[in-house]
């Protein structure tokens, strides 16, 4: 129970500390409904749901590791630009995972 509740205590942090967190919370709370709506077959829907799920996931990392990042240190430095860029890159490749996943879905 302890660790559902680190859990849930994550997501709020996240959701009050993070612009892009919420964006991307939106982003699901309109296109997951949108994918169940839509005439595809349930493994359509399946992936078009995860594709969703996976950027909040990774935009959860990426959070986490900004926030080691700014608990280390705030001076500029190489390494800690580095985390942070590719943190941020692998939201992108989240995001656009889901525009491709969601393209082939409905184009099949």
């Amino acid at each position: 129970w302890n660790a559902f509740g680190y859990s849930l205590a994550g997501f709020r942090a996240a959701y009050k500390h993070e612009d892009a967190f919420r964006q991307e919370v939106l982003l699901a709370v309109i296109m997951v409904p949108l994918a169940l709506w839509l005439p595809v077959s349930h493994f359509g829907k399946a992936l078009m749901i995860a594709s969703v799920l996976l950027v909040i996931i990774v935009e959860l990392l990426n959070s986490a590791i900004e926030a080691t990042v700014d608990r280390i240190s705030l001076d500029r430095h190489d390494l800690a630009k580095r985390a942070k860029d590719i943190g941020s890159a692998a939201v992108l490749v989240s995001l656009i995972n889901v525009l491709v996943v969601w393209a082939l879905v409905l184009t099949a």
